[in-house]
Protein backbone atom coordinates (compact mmCIF):
# COMPACT_ATOMS: atom_id res chain seq x y z
CA UNK A 1 0.00 0.00 0.00
CA UNK A 2 1.20 3.70 -0.91
CA UNK A 3 2.32 6.00 1.58
CA UNK A 4 0.17 8.16 -0.45
CA UNK A 5 -2.34 8.53 -2.90
CA UNK A 6 -0.59 11.63 -4.88
CA UNK A 7 2.28 13.33 -4.49
CA UNK A 8 3.09 16.30 -5.99
CA UNK A 9 6.33 18.18 -6.69
CA UNK A 10 5.88 21.83 -6.90
CA UNK A 11 3.87 24.38 -5.03
CA UNK A 12 2.44 27.21 -8.08
CA UNK A 13 -0.61 27.41 -9.46
CA UNK A 14 -0.42 23.60 -11.04
CA UNK A 15 -0.01 22.34 -8.30
CA UNK A 16 -1.81 24.09 -5.35
CA UNK A 17 -4.74 23.52 -7.31
CA UNK A 18 -4.45 19.97 -8.15
CA UNK A 19 -3.79 19.57 -4.28
CA UNK A 20 -7.03 21.08 -3.06
CA UNK A 21 -9.23 19.05 -6.19
CA UNK A 22 -8.05 15.58 -4.82
CA UNK A 23 -7.85 17.14 -1.01
CA UNK A 24 -11.47 17.81 -1.11
CA UNK A 25 -12.57 14.54 -2.60
CA UNK A 26 -10.67 12.81 -0.16
CA UNK A 27 -7.53 11.54 -1.71
CA UNK A 28 -4.49 11.91 1.19
CA UNK A 29 -2.50 14.11 -0.99
CA UNK A 30 1.11 15.16 -0.41
CA UNK A 31 2.27 18.27 -1.80
CA UNK A 32 6.03 19.41 -2.04
CA UNK A 33 7.69 22.58 -2.27
CA UNK A 34 11.21 24.01 -1.80
CA UNK A 35 10.72 27.84 -1.95
CA UNK A 36 7.38 29.52 -1.07
CA UNK A 37 3.11 28.26 -2.07
CA UNK A 38 2.03 29.73 -4.86
CA UNK A 39 5.16 29.63 -7.61
CA UNK A 40 6.45 32.18 -9.63
CA UNK A 41 3.28 33.66 -10.56
CA UNK A 42 1.94 34.35 -7.09
CA UNK A 43 5.54 35.09 -5.39
CA UNK A 44 7.69 36.96 -8.18
CA UNK A 45 5.38 37.09 -11.39
CA UNK A 46 2.12 37.96 -12.57
CA UNK A 47 0.45 39.43 -8.64
CA UNK A 48 3.47 41.37 -7.79
CA UNK A 49 3.60 42.71 -11.24
CA UNK A 50 0.04 43.23 -11.59
CA UNK A 51 0.27 44.92 -8.14
CA UNK A 52 2.96 47.40 -9.26
CA UNK A 53 1.47 47.88 -12.44
CA UNK A 54 -2.24 48.87 -10.15
CA UNK A 55 -0.36 51.88 -8.51
CA UNK A 56 1.07 52.91 -11.38
CA UNK A 57 -2.17 53.23 -13.53
CA UNK A 58 -3.38 55.30 -10.21
CA UNK A 59 -0.66 57.53 -11.11
CA UNK A 60 -1.21 58.22 -14.27
CA UNK A 61 -5.26 58.07 -13.92
CA UNK A 62 -4.43 61.23 -10.86
CA UNK A 63 -2.30 63.09 -13.09
CA UNK A 64 -4.25 62.90 -16.79
CA UNK A 65 -7.94 63.33 -14.94
CA UNK A 66 -8.12 67.20 -15.54
CA UNK A 67 -10.16 66.18 -19.25
CA UNK A 68 -12.37 64.57 -17.00
CA UNK A 69 -13.20 67.33 -14.75
CA UNK A 70 -11.27 66.12 -11.62
CA UNK A 71 -8.16 67.87 -11.33
CA UNK A 72 -5.05 66.92 -8.79
CA UNK A 73 -2.14 69.08 -7.32
CA UNK A 74 1.06 67.95 -6.41
CA UNK A 75 0.48 64.04 -7.27
CA UNK A 76 3.50 62.47 -6.48
CA UNK A 77 4.47 58.38 -5.90
CA UNK A 78 6.23 56.69 -3.43
CA UNK A 79 8.32 53.75 -4.51
CA UNK A 80 9.15 52.45 -0.73
CA UNK A 81 5.18 52.54 -0.56
CA UNK A 82 4.30 51.48 -3.87
CA UNK A 83 6.93 48.24 -3.18
CA UNK A 84 4.86 47.46 0.76
CA UNK A 85 1.43 47.55 -1.11
CA UNK A 86 3.15 45.12 -3.36
CA UNK A 87 4.68 42.89 -0.38
CA UNK A 88 1.16 42.78 1.33
CA UNK A 89 -0.57 41.26 -1.65
CA UNK A 90 1.64 39.20 -1.69
CA UNK A 91 1.76 37.66 1.64
CA UNK A 92 -1.97 37.97 2.16
CA UNK A 93 -2.37 35.86 -1.18
CA UNK A 94 0.35 33.23 -0.38
CA UNK A 95 -1.00 32.59 3.33
CA UNK A 96 -4.48 31.92 1.69
CA UNK A 97 -3.22 29.13 -0.36
CA UNK A 98 -1.05 27.65 2.65
CA UNK A 99 -5.03 28.33 4.70
CA UNK A 100 -6.64 26.11 1.13
CA UNK A 101 -4.50 23.52 1.27
CA UNK A 102 -4.92 23.33 5.13
CA UNK A 103 -8.62 23.66 5.05
CA UNK A 104 -8.09 20.66 2.17
CA UNK A 105 -6.24 18.05 4.50
CA UNK A 106 -3.43 18.51 2.12
CA UNK A 107 0.17 17.81 3.69
CA UNK A 108 2.29 20.56 2.75
CA UNK A 109 6.40 20.33 3.35
CA UNK A 110 8.75 22.70 2.18
CA UNK A 111 11.61 20.50 0.91
CA UNK A 112 12.79 19.89 -2.38
CA UNK A 113 11.57 16.53 -4.09
CA UNK A 114 13.19 14.24 -6.77
CA UNK A 115 11.47 11.81 -9.07
CA UNK A 116 13.07 8.15 -8.12
CA UNK A 117 10.87 6.27 -10.39
CA UNK A 118 6.96 5.94 -10.97
CA UNK A 119 5.13 6.17 -7.78
CA UNK A 120 8.22 6.78 -5.46
CA UNK A 121 9.28 10.32 -4.87
CA UNK A 122 12.48 11.41 -3.04
CA UNK A 123 11.78 13.92 -0.30
CA UNK A 124 13.64 15.17 2.22
CA UNK A 125 15.92 12.42 2.13
CA UNK A 126 12.96 9.82 2.65
CA UNK A 127 11.28 7.84 -0.23
CA UNK A 128 7.64 8.45 0.12
CA UNK A 129 5.34 6.35 -2.52
CA UNK A 130 2.11 7.34 -3.95
CA UNK A 131 -0.46 6.05 -6.60
CA UNK A 132 -0.38 9.33 -8.69
CA UNK A 133 2.63 11.49 -9.12
CA UNK A 134 1.97 15.11 -10.50
CA UNK A 135 5.05 16.80 -11.63
CA UNK A 136 4.20 21.03 -11.39
CA UNK A 137 7.73 22.41 -11.58
CA UNK A 138 7.46 25.31 -13.03
CA UNK A 139 9.71 27.40 -15.47
CA UNK A 140 12.44 29.65 -14.66
CA UNK A 141 14.03 33.27 -16.82
CA UNK A 142 16.07 32.56 -19.31
CA UNK A 143 19.22 34.06 -19.84
CA UNK A 144 20.92 34.29 -23.19
CA UNK A 145 24.28 34.09 -23.66
CA UNK A 146 24.82 37.88 -24.43
CA UNK A 147 28.20 39.33 -23.98
CA UNK A 148 28.45 41.22 -20.84
CA UNK A 149 25.16 40.02 -19.44
CA UNK A 150 26.53 37.47 -16.78
CA UNK A 151 27.21 38.67 -13.36
CA UNK A 152 26.35 41.68 -14.01
CA UNK A 153 25.01 43.64 -11.45
CA UNK A 154 22.96 46.17 -13.73
CA UNK A 155 21.54 43.28 -15.26
CA UNK A 156 18.16 41.77 -14.04
CA UNK A 157 15.13 39.20 -14.49
CA UNK A 158 11.94 39.97 -13.93
CA UNK A 159 12.59 39.07 -10.02
CA UNK A 160 15.09 41.38 -9.47
CA UNK A 161 13.61 44.15 -11.63
CA UNK A 162 10.42 43.63 -8.98
CA UNK A 163 12.88 44.24 -5.74
CA UNK A 164 14.32 46.93 -7.54
CA UNK A 165 15.27 49.80 -4.48
CA UNK A 166 14.24 52.99 -6.86
CA UNK A 167 13.10 53.22 -10.40
CA UNK A 168 15.85 53.79 -12.58
CA UNK A 169 15.60 56.78 -15.00
CA UNK A 170 16.63 54.85 -17.73
CA UNK A 171 15.76 51.09 -18.21
CA UNK A 172 16.72 48.82 -21.34
CA UNK A 173 14.89 46.10 -21.97
CA UNK A 174 15.56 43.26 -24.01
CA UNK A 175 12.94 41.19 -25.42
CA UNK A 176 9.33 42.69 -26.32
CA UNK A 177 7.11 39.82 -25.28
CA UNK A 178 4.38 39.64 -22.42
CA UNK A 179 7.18 40.55 -19.52
CA UNK A 180 9.10 42.83 -21.37
CA UNK A 181 6.37 45.23 -22.70
CA UNK A 182 4.29 44.95 -19.25
CA UNK A 183 7.75 46.17 -17.18
CA UNK A 184 8.47 48.54 -20.15
CA UNK A 185 5.02 50.45 -19.46
CA UNK A 186 4.93 50.26 -15.98
CA UNK A 187 8.07 52.04 -15.56
CA UNK A 188 7.50 54.12 -18.23
CA UNK A 189 4.32 55.43 -16.16
CA UNK A 190 6.29 56.41 -13.12
CA UNK A 191 8.78 58.28 -15.53
CA UNK A 192 11.74 56.26 -16.68
CA UNK A 193 13.14 56.66 -19.98
CA UNK A 194 12.41 53.50 -22.11
CA UNK A 195 13.55 51.67 -24.49
CA UNK A 196 12.36 48.11 -26.16
CA UNK A 197 15.17 45.89 -27.96
CA UNK A 198 13.24 42.84 -30.08
CA UNK A 199 14.70 40.73 -32.57
CA UNK A 200 11.14 39.98 -34.56
CA UNK A 201 9.36 42.46 -36.39
CA UNK A 202 6.76 42.95 -33.84
CA UNK A 203 6.06 42.85 -30.07
CA UNK A 204 4.44 40.05 -28.28
CA UNK A 205 4.90 37.47 -30.76
CA UNK A 206 1.34 35.41 -30.37
CA UNK A 207 -0.63 38.32 -30.86
CA UNK A 208 -1.98 39.34 -34.32
CA UNK A 209 -0.15 41.83 -36.07
CA UNK A 210 -2.77 44.29 -36.40
CA UNK A 211 -3.45 44.48 -32.83
CA UNK A 212 -0.08 44.51 -31.46
CA UNK A 213 1.04 47.54 -33.93
CA UNK A 214 -1.73 49.08 -32.44
CA UNK A 215 -0.64 48.47 -28.59
CA UNK A 216 2.76 49.36 -29.44
CA UNK A 217 1.60 52.78 -30.69
CA UNK A 218 -0.47 52.85 -27.41
CA UNK A 219 2.28 52.43 -24.66
CA UNK A 220 3.45 55.98 -23.94
CA UNK A 221 6.98 56.67 -22.65
CA UNK A 222 8.18 53.83 -24.62
CA UNK A 223 10.60 53.31 -27.48
CA UNK A 224 10.68 49.98 -29.43
CA UNK A 225 13.73 49.06 -31.36
CA UNK A 226 11.92 46.15 -33.83
CA UNK A 227 13.86 43.94 -35.58
CA UNK A 228 17.26 44.51 -33.81
CA UNK A 229 19.83 41.87 -32.56
CA UNK A 230 21.54 42.37 -29.04
CA UNK A 231 25.03 42.04 -29.60
CA UNK A 232 26.54 43.00 -26.46
CA UNK A 233 25.73 44.93 -22.61
CA UNK A 234 28.37 47.22 -22.18
CA UNK A 235 27.89 47.97 -18.22
CA UNK A 236 24.75 49.49 -18.09
CA UNK A 237 24.47 50.06 -21.91
CA UNK A 238 23.04 47.86 -24.41
CA UNK A 239 24.48 47.78 -28.06
CA UNK A 240 22.62 46.25 -30.56
CA UNK A 241 22.57 45.82 -34.65
CA UNK A 242 19.52 47.57 -35.95
CA UNK A 243 17.20 46.07 -38.97
CA UNK A 244 19.65 48.24 -41.27
CA UNK A 245 23.23 46.45 -39.98
CA UNK A 246 24.09 49.17 -38.50
CA UNK A 247 25.32 49.18 -34.64
CA UNK A 248 23.51 51.32 -32.16
CA UNK A 249 23.03 51.83 -28.66
CA UNK A 250 20.73 52.21 -25.75
CA UNK A 251 21.79 53.96 -22.56
CA UNK A 252 20.24 52.87 -19.78
CA UNK A 253 21.05 52.64 -15.95
CA UNK A 254 19.26 49.13 -15.48
CA UNK A 255 18.60 45.85 -18.26
CA UNK A 256 15.89 43.98 -18.19
CA UNK A 257 16.89 40.52 -19.18
CA UNK A 258 13.02 39.67 -20.57
CA UNK A 259 13.79 37.01 -23.83
CA UNK A 260 11.40 34.68 -22.24
CA UNK A 261 11.09 31.39 -19.61
CA UNK A 262 11.88 27.77 -20.28
CA UNK A 263 10.66 25.08 -18.38
CA UNK A 264 12.18 24.02 -14.99
CA UNK A 265 13.88 20.23 -15.90
CA UNK A 266 16.86 19.68 -14.09
CA UNK A 267 17.68 18.86 -10.77
CA UNK A 268 14.41 16.72 -10.34
CA UNK A 269 14.87 13.49 -11.42
CA UNK A 270 13.43 13.73 -14.76
CA UNK A 271 15.82 11.92 -16.92
CA UNK A 272 16.74 9.52 -14.33
CA UNK A 273 12.80 8.23 -14.01
CA UNK A 274 13.20 8.13 -17.74
CA UNK A 275 10.50 10.99 -18.27
CA UNK A 276 9.94 11.90 -22.27
CA UNK A 277 10.89 15.35 -22.77
CA UNK A 278 12.13 17.78 -24.71
CA UNK A 279 13.96 21.25 -24.30
CA UNK A 280 10.54 22.57 -24.50
CA UNK A 281 9.01 20.70 -22.07
CA UNK A 282 7.70 17.44 -20.70
CA UNK A 283 5.94 15.48 -23.32
CA UNK A 284 1.97 15.26 -22.00
CA UNK A 285 -1.15 13.87 -23.86
CA UNK A 286 -4.27 15.93 -23.80
CA UNK A 287 -5.03 14.48 -20.56
CA UNK A 288 -1.99 15.65 -18.91
CA UNK A 289 -0.42 12.31 -19.07
CA UNK A 290 3.17 11.93 -19.59
CA UNK A 291 4.98 8.28 -20.64
CA UNK A 292 5.21 7.12 -17.13
CA UNK A 293 2.71 5.20 -15.63
CA UNK A 294 0.80 7.34 -13.06
CA UNK A 295 3.28 10.24 -13.50
CA UNK A 296 1.14 13.85 -14.98
CA UNK A 297 2.76 17.21 -15.31
CA UNK A 298 0.83 19.94 -15.53
CA UNK A 299 1.51 23.85 -16.17
CA UNK A 300 4.89 25.37 -17.89
CA UNK A 301 6.98 22.46 -17.12
CA UNK A 302 5.21 20.77 -19.94
CA UNK A 303 5.60 23.93 -21.98
CA UNK A 304 2.22 24.30 -23.77
CA UNK A 305 1.46 27.66 -22.38
CA UNK A 306 3.32 29.29 -19.54
CA UNK A 307 0.32 30.97 -18.41
CA UNK A 308 -1.19 30.72 -15.05
CA UNK A 309 -4.50 29.82 -16.06
CA UNK A 310 -3.18 27.24 -18.50
CA UNK A 311 -1.61 25.60 -15.51
CA UNK A 312 -4.79 25.59 -13.34
CA UNK A 313 -6.78 23.45 -15.94
CA UNK A 314 -4.30 20.92 -16.35
CA UNK A 315 -4.97 20.60 -12.53
CA UNK A 316 -8.20 20.26 -13.19
CA UNK A 317 -8.43 17.58 -16.05
CA UNK A 318 -5.40 15.55 -14.06
CA UNK A 319 -7.79 15.77 -10.95
CA UNK A 320 -10.85 14.45 -12.76
CA UNK A 321 -8.80 11.52 -14.15
CA UNK A 322 -7.09 10.36 -11.47
CA UNK A 323 -10.71 10.89 -9.34
CA UNK A 324 -13.16 9.13 -12.00
CA UNK A 325 -11.33 8.36 -15.64
CA UNK A 326 -14.40 7.10 -17.16
CA UNK A 327 -16.40 10.06 -16.12
CA UNK A 328 -13.44 12.73 -16.88
CA UNK A 329 -13.30 10.59 -20.30
CA UNK A 330 -16.99 10.88 -21.18
CA UNK A 331 -17.44 14.83 -20.04
CA UNK A 332 -14.33 15.49 -22.03
CA UNK A 333 -12.17 16.65 -19.67
CA UNK A 334 -8.97 17.42 -21.94
CA UNK A 335 -6.51 20.31 -22.23
CA UNK A 336 -7.39 22.36 -25.10
CA UNK A 337 -4.22 24.42 -25.87
CA UNK A 338 -6.14 26.87 -28.86
CA UNK A 339 -8.57 28.31 -26.20
CA UNK A 340 -6.19 29.32 -23.50
CA UNK A 341 -6.55 33.24 -23.48
CA UNK A 342 -3.82 35.80 -22.87
CA UNK A 343 -3.57 38.86 -21.80
CA UNK A 344 -1.18 41.80 -21.28
CA UNK A 345 -1.78 44.22 -18.52
CA UNK A 346 0.04 47.55 -19.63
CA UNK A 347 -1.51 50.57 -20.58
CA UNK A 348 -3.39 49.89 -22.61
CA UNK A 349 -4.27 46.46 -21.96
CA UNK A 350 -4.45 43.90 -24.50
CA UNK A 351 -6.19 40.13 -24.40
CA UNK A 352 -7.01 37.30 -27.10
CA UNK A 353 -7.75 33.97 -27.80
CA UNK A 354 -7.31 31.54 -31.18
CA UNK A 355 -6.05 31.99 -33.90
CA UNK A 356 -4.23 34.97 -35.36
CA UNK A 357 -5.16 36.31 -39.07
CA UNK A 358 -1.47 34.57 -40.19
CA UNK A 359 -1.96 31.40 -38.11
CA UNK A 360 -5.82 30.93 -39.52
CA UNK A 361 -4.11 31.16 -43.28
CA UNK A 362 -0.72 29.30 -42.30
CA UNK A 363 -3.44 26.72 -40.61
CA UNK A 364 -5.35 26.29 -44.64
CA UNK A 365 -8.24 28.41 -43.71
CA UNK A 366 -9.74 30.82 -46.03
CA UNK A 367 -9.96 33.69 -43.92
CA UNK A 368 -12.33 36.31 -43.20
CA UNK A 369 -11.86 39.04 -40.46
CA UNK A 370 -13.16 42.57 -39.04
CA UNK A 371 -11.48 44.70 -36.98
CA UNK A 372 -13.71 47.45 -35.19
CA UNK A 373 -12.69 50.38 -33.08
CA UNK A 374 -14.05 50.60 -29.28
CA UNK A 375 -15.08 54.27 -29.63
CA UNK A 376 -18.42 51.95 -30.74
CA UNK A 377 -18.60 51.35 -27.05
CA UNK A 378 -20.22 54.09 -25.18
CA UNK A 379 -18.53 53.09 -22.14
CA UNK A 380 -15.47 53.30 -23.66
CA UNK A 381 -16.18 56.59 -24.92
CA UNK A 382 -17.87 57.73 -21.65
CA UNK A 383 -14.26 56.56 -19.57
CA UNK A 384 -11.12 57.05 -22.37
CA UNK A 385 -12.63 59.46 -24.96
CA UNK A 386 -12.36 59.34 -28.96
CA UNK A 387 -8.54 59.05 -28.71
CA UNK A 388 -7.85 56.46 -26.44
CA UNK A 389 -6.41 53.25 -28.06
CA UNK A 390 -8.81 50.43 -28.58
CA UNK A 391 -10.20 47.71 -31.26
CA UNK A 392 -11.52 44.03 -31.61
CA UNK A 393 -10.48 41.61 -34.06
CA UNK A 394 -12.46 38.73 -34.96
CA UNK A 395 -10.85 35.70 -37.14
CA UNK A 396 -12.89 33.28 -39.05
CA UNK A 397 -13.68 30.68 -41.30
CA UNK A 398 -15.50 31.91 -44.47
CA UNK A 399 -16.59 28.86 -45.95
CA UNK A 400 -17.51 27.04 -42.20
CA UNK A 401 -17.97 30.79 -40.51
CA UNK A 402 -16.79 29.05 -37.94
CA UNK A 403 -15.22 31.65 -35.17
CA UNK A 404 -11.34 30.84 -35.12
CA UNK A 405 -10.29 33.93 -33.01
CA UNK A 406 -10.80 37.43 -31.03
CA UNK A 407 -7.99 40.13 -30.12
CA UNK A 408 -8.59 42.79 -27.94
CA UNK A 409 -7.18 45.65 -27.36
CA UNK A 410 -8.67 48.45 -24.54
CA UNK A 411 -9.41 48.31 -20.86
CA UNK A 412 -11.35 45.72 -19.48
CA UNK A 413 -9.69 43.26 -21.93
CA UNK A 414 -8.38 40.86 -19.67
CA UNK A 415 -11.63 40.99 -17.67
CA UNK A 416 -13.47 39.68 -21.01
CA UNK A 417 -12.00 37.65 -23.31
CA UNK A 418 -12.66 34.73 -20.62
CA UNK A 419 -16.02 35.09 -23.28
CA UNK A 420 -14.09 34.60 -26.33
CA UNK A 421 -12.71 31.57 -24.77
CA UNK A 422 -16.11 29.81 -24.20
CA UNK A 423 -17.03 30.79 -27.43
CA UNK A 424 -13.94 29.00 -29.23
CA UNK A 425 -14.61 25.86 -27.00
CA UNK A 426 -18.38 25.97 -27.68
CA UNK A 427 -17.07 26.12 -31.52
CA UNK A 428 -19.45 28.48 -32.11
CA UNK A 429 -19.95 30.28 -35.70
CA UNK A 430 -20.56 34.22 -36.44
CA UNK A 431 -23.91 33.79 -36.73
CA UNK A 432 -24.31 32.01 -33.22
CA UNK A 433 -22.21 34.89 -31.56
CA UNK A 434 -24.86 37.31 -33.46
CA UNK A 435 -27.33 35.92 -31.61
CA UNK A 436 -25.52 36.34 -27.81
CA UNK A 437 -26.84 39.36 -25.51
CA UNK A 438 -24.28 41.64 -24.63
CA UNK A 439 -24.71 44.12 -21.81
CA UNK A 440 -24.86 47.44 -22.60
CA UNK A 441 -22.80 50.02 -22.02
CA UNK A 442 -19.74 47.42 -21.58
CA UNK A 443 -16.30 47.56 -23.54
CA UNK A 444 -17.47 43.92 -24.71
CA UNK A 445 -20.00 45.13 -26.84
CA UNK A 446 -17.20 45.31 -28.91
CA UNK A 447 -16.81 41.49 -29.53
CA UNK A 448 -20.67 41.71 -31.02
CA UNK A 449 -20.00 44.86 -33.45
CA UNK A 450 -16.65 42.44 -34.83
CA UNK A 451 -18.98 39.44 -35.32
CA UNK A 452 -21.64 42.16 -37.52
CA UNK A 453 -18.65 43.09 -39.07
CA UNK A 454 -17.89 40.42 -40.55
CA UNK A 455 -18.52 40.35 -44.52
CA UNK A 456 -21.56 37.88 -44.79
Amino acid sequence: MSDYDVIIIGGGPGGYLAAERLGHAGKKVLLAERESLGGTCLNVGCIPTKSLLNSAKLYRHALDGARFGVTATNVEFDWTTVQSWKAEVVKTLVGGVGIAEKRAGVEVVKAHANLVRPGVVEIGGAEKTADHVIVATGSEPVMPPIPGAKDNPKVVDSTGLLAVAEVPARLAVIGGGVIGVEFASLFAAFGSQVEVIEMLPEIVPFMDDEVAAQLRAGIEGVTFRLGCKVERIDGSNVVYTDRDGQEQTAPADLVLMAVGRRPVLQGWGAQEAGLDFTPRGLKTDEYCRTNLPGVWAVGDVTGKSLLAHAAYRMADIVAAHILDPQAATASGQRFRSHTVPWAVYSMPEAAGVGLTEAEAKAAGHNVTCATVPLVLSGRFVAENGLKAPGAVKLVADSQTRAVLGIHMLGPYAPETIWGAAGILESEFTVDDLRQVVFPHPTVSEGIREAAWAVRD
